[in-house]
């Protein structure tokens, strides 16, 4: 079994206290790893690491196009050790072999090279000459904030730690990631490859641990200048309550409850694999999965068949195997809160067009058939909360306003995809739904270059792109007054009477 320590200042160390627990792979319920699990005192040493590292200026004062050299080292690393790491995050999050493959590593890997690309491209500063109300030269400077605090979930657990580390280490900052508890080990596998790529040491730290104890000291820590979390909508409330007390920046990306319209002119075919994509996707463990499929209600029953019918495809199995396309939750409780959610669902009227159980040839492992329920109505709980499971409601609609009201009676709003063949009748919905991305005839195609957040409870701020790398960083502006000599500062007379 393998074994993984803290990774604090440059190299892995075991907890301070001792502790260790295993790792369990989902989809076999066994450990395949041991993991160290961090106390408070190691969260010291990682922010004091850290701290250190950006005092000292050992990565601040590189310049942009080092850092930018050092990221794209790491992306090749990434692509290099492909085939271990998906296999840890398969073990790790129960996740199928073909989307580690094709996505979790290639996604990680992605991130590090666009803004090792776009910060060796970009400048710390800029000039700008004024003469108005006085001749000057006007300097506005990009700085690092500091030692940055990461909290990831357990859903994707290396994309996520990669879209935190890139840009906060592109800015110059130092970081301290949290992983996932369950999650923990391609964080860690990642932040090795830092070092190996010549991240000076302190500048990534990752400690590994459960949330309501280290996350939390770790956020409320007086070193810490930015908070970016990734999770529940319930820690991100947490998070802003930890991070008043000091006033640090937060960014936080939490639930959603996505709207994923299909209009009549559709091409059915195309936009039934759409619905099941953009919620089976990862077992429906995306905060962004459109788990909310509105359809005209002239077409409903037809394209519910449909989505049957296409769902009879999707096997549910060995999570190694290239041919599975659905994989193992990520635990026993998360498998617990699907089947209460879709007990409710049954309780409010729901109608299980196919699934609603756990698959009776998987003994072991926390598998959960693709499930759909349809004559649904937007005010259930079904249809309001999130089930972060392999779970869609097909609810009806009436005519483009009706879906645009529908899609946006939801107190998140963090993605969602209009289908149809009328582009622009499909921009004209996107343009009205409340929320943060809008895939037209797509989904689940997040762009490292393009901004990612939500609206309402989903979130505050935008990752990735360009905004990825400003939430990162402190802007300074510096006025050089010219010339010098106390006869041309006019505006003196507002205090002296000559």
């Amino acid at each position: 079994m393998k074994e993984f320590g803290l990774w604090i200042d440059g190299r892995s160390v075991p907890a301070r206290a001792g502790r260790t627990a295993p790792t369990l792979d989902p989809a076999t319920e066994e450990p395949w790893a041991t993991v160290a699990v961090a106390g408070p005192d190691d969260v010291d040493a990682a922010v004091a690491a850290a701290r250190r590292a950006h005092a000292s200026g050992v990565w601040r004062k590189k310049s942009r196009e080092e850092r930018g050299a050092i990221l794209m080292a790491i992306a090749t690393a990434l692509f290099e050790r492909q085939d271990e790491i998906a296999l840890a995050e398969v073990h790790d999050g129960g996740g199928t072999i073909r989307k580690a493959n094709m996505a979790d590593v290639p996604a990680a890997a992605q991130g590090f090279l666009y803004y090792g690309q776009f910060v060796a491209g970009t400048a710390d500063e800029e000039e700008h000459e004024e003469s108005i109300p006085v001749t000057s030269r006007n300097l506005v400077r990009k700085e690092p904030i500091g030692v940055v605090a990461g909290i990831t979930p357990w859903n994707f657990p290396l994309m996520t730690a990669a879209w935190k580390i890139a840009p906060a280490i592109a800015a110059g900052n130092t970081i301290v990631l949290k992983p996932a508890s369950n999650t923990p080990v391609t964080a860690l596998m990642l932040a090795e490859i830092c070092s190996a790529c010549g991240v000076p040491d302190g500048v990534v730290n990752v400690v590994s641990g459960p949330g309501a104890s280290i996350g939390e000291h770790l956020a409320s820590h007086p070193d810490v200048g930015k908070i970016s979390l990734t999770g529940s909508t319930e820690v991100g409330r947490r998070m802003l309550e930890l991070a008043a007390r000091d006033i640090k920046k937060v960014t936080l990306e939490l639930g959603g409850k996505s709207a994923n319209i299909i209009l009549e002119d559709a091409d059915l075919d195309c936009a039934v694999r759409g619905a099941l994509f953009g919620t089976f996707l990862h077992q429906g463990q995306a905060c962004e999965s459109g788990t909310r499929v509105l359809v005209p209600r002239t077409i409903y029953d037809d394209f519910v068949a449909r989505m049957v019918e296409a769902a009879r495809e999707l096997t549910v199995g060995d999570t190694l195997d290239p041919s599975t396309c659905i994989g193992a939750l990520v635990s026993e409780k998360q498998r617990a809160t699907v089947e209460r959610y879709v007990a409710i669902g049954r309780e409010e009227g729901a109608v299980v067009a196919i699934g609603g159980k756990r698959p009776a040839h998987l003994p072991r492992g926390y598998f959960y058939e693709p499930t759909i329920l349809a004559k649904v109505d937007n005010t259930w709980k079904v249809a309001q909360e999130e089930i972060f499971g392999p779970v869609v409601v097909v609810i009806p609609f009436e005519d483009d306003a009706d879906a645009v009201r529908i899609a946006n009676q939801s107190c998140y709003g963090l993605a969602g995809a209009v289908w149809s063949r009328d582009t622009e009748r499909a921009l004209a919905i996107a343009r009205e739904m409340e929320t943060g991305t809008v895939w037209i005839n797509d989904y689940h195609l997040t762009n490292v270059r393009f901004p990612f957040g939500g609206y309402k409870l989903s979130g505050i701020g935008r990752e990735l792109g360009p905004m990825g790398l400003d939430i990162y960083q402190e802007t300074k502006h510096i006025h050089v007054g010219e010339p010098t000599d106390a006869a041309t500062k006019f505006y003196f007379g507002m205090l002296f009477n000559s």
